[in-house]
């Protein structure tokens, strides 16, 4: 795409990258895009960079609006590998220029880069830039999501630049989300911004209700939101803050995810009347087998709902390897405020259900106890007790929701 206009003489510089599909483990079904912005000033201004791969995109972007050796600034937002990788490119062609970064950033970048080649500034909180007409300031935003990153505020246009916060893995025509909601819907949109959060941002709730607050304090005016992600936020910036408010204050449906996978399908046989049994309490329920889904939609579902049941059948007294592979990711992700259960099949000997349940201890999650477990296939007497295993996690979570 050729550059894009955010306000007279700013300008979305970036690439879109319509094919990935895997983002450093994390699937993205609709692609991405490196987004950079270019501010044309007394003193022409750089923010943020892109992955490498696209460094030709952007520099043939920059070059359409301005010679890139004029480039006086170059702010760095975030250093990581998908922002700052192309950052030699640019300092190539604009050897003059002088990078804005917080402290944690250059002493990472420095791990990236010999820095001692180029002008280093660094920057905190309520530092300001004059580039002409127009000011930055920048804001310290440690772990949202890395320990370098900051926004940076362009005071008399009054737009936020918030490297990863408030994106999402999107490649589209549509820049800006009045666009892609008119193109698609608004719908689609909100998913992916669930997506993206639940992902990458979930362990930050606490910070990330903390920063926003202090940008509330700050009184600062904002008409555009543009990340370093997907969708520029421009019809209604507000909207994405309080959707993130939402998110970080661990909001969700009142339905149970039931997340699992199977071996001989005897587990699998088990979903059917639990789900049932959830249902017939009012509850909304849907269902998630690991091997057919991938990883990050898991995650993203059980973000979304109150409660989740995990299955799981018993391989070498132990759980199933797939099963084990998401409750390893979701420990990561430290979820809070989210109701667990188990339940499985097994043959000669059990194991699976106990071990997820440890594992919930571990990651500190609400667990109803004891889950169930079969021997087998499940007998008429097991499809009753799988329908009131059901039934009472249903109940359990709506007394849990109401606590929300």
């Amino acid at each position: 795409m050729k550059p894009v206009a955010l306000k007279d003489d700013i300008f979305w510089v970036g690439a879109l990258d319509w094919a990935v599909r895997d983002f450093h483990g994390y699937e993205t079904p609709r692609g991405t895009s490196y987004n950079n912005y270019l501010i044309l000033d007394e003193q022409v201004t750089l923010i943020d960079t892109v992955k490498h791969d696209f460094s030709d995109i952007t520099v043939k972007n920059i070059s359409s609006l301005v010679d890139p050796a004029t480039i006086v600034n170059v702010v760095v937002n975030h250093i990581e590998n998908d922002h700052v990788t192309s950052l030699d490119r640019i300092m190539a062609l604009a050897p003059n220029a002088t990078i804005y970064i917080s402290e944690k950033g250059k002493r990472g970048l420095d791990r990236f880069y010999d820095l001692s080649k180029w002008k280093m500034k660094v920057v905190k909180t309520g530092d300001t830039l004059t580039i002409g007409r127009r000011t930055l300031r920048f804001i310290e935003t440690p772990m949202l999501h890395w320990p370098d990153s900051m926004f940076t505020y362009v005071e008399e246009d009054r737009i936020l630049f918030t490297q990863d916060a408030f994106g999402q893995h999107i490649a589209s025509a549509a820049r800006f989300d009045d666009e892609y909601i008119a193109d698609f819907s608004d719908v689609e949109l909100h998913d992916a911004v669930v997506d993206y959060y639940a992902n990458i941002l979930m362990p930050f709730g606490t910070m990330i209700k903390n920063k926003i607050a202090e940008l509330q304090k700050m009184e600062l005016a904002i008409d555009v939101i543009a990340p370093d992600h997907g969708i520029i936020w421009r019809k209604n910036p507000q909207q994405v803050l309080e959707t993130y408010l939402d998110l970080a204050n661990s909001k969700s449906d009142l339905s149970v995810a039931i997340i699992y996978d199977t071996m001989w399908h005897s587990t699998e046989k088990m979903i059917v009347p639990i789900a049932e049994g959830i249902k017939a309490e009012g509850v909304g329920v849907k269902v998630i087998k690991l091997r057919a889904t991938p990883m990050s939609v898991a995650i993203k579902e059980f973000w979304k709902s109150r409660g989740a049941l995990i299955g799981s059948p018993t391989l070498n007294n132990i759980t199933y390897p797939s099963v084990a592979e998401f409750l390893t990711h979701l420990r990561g992700l430290r979820p809070k405020n989210r109701l667990v259960g188990a339940f499985g099949s097994y043959g000669w000997g059990g194991g699976a259900v106990k071990e997820i349940y440890e594992e919930f201890k571990r990651m500190g999650l609400d667990s109803s106890e004891p889950g169930l477990q079969i021997l087998y296939q499940p007998s008429k007497a097991d499809v009753d007790a799988c329908f009131e295993f059901g039934r009472e996690f249903a109940r359990k979570i709506k007394e849990y929701h109401g606590k929300f």
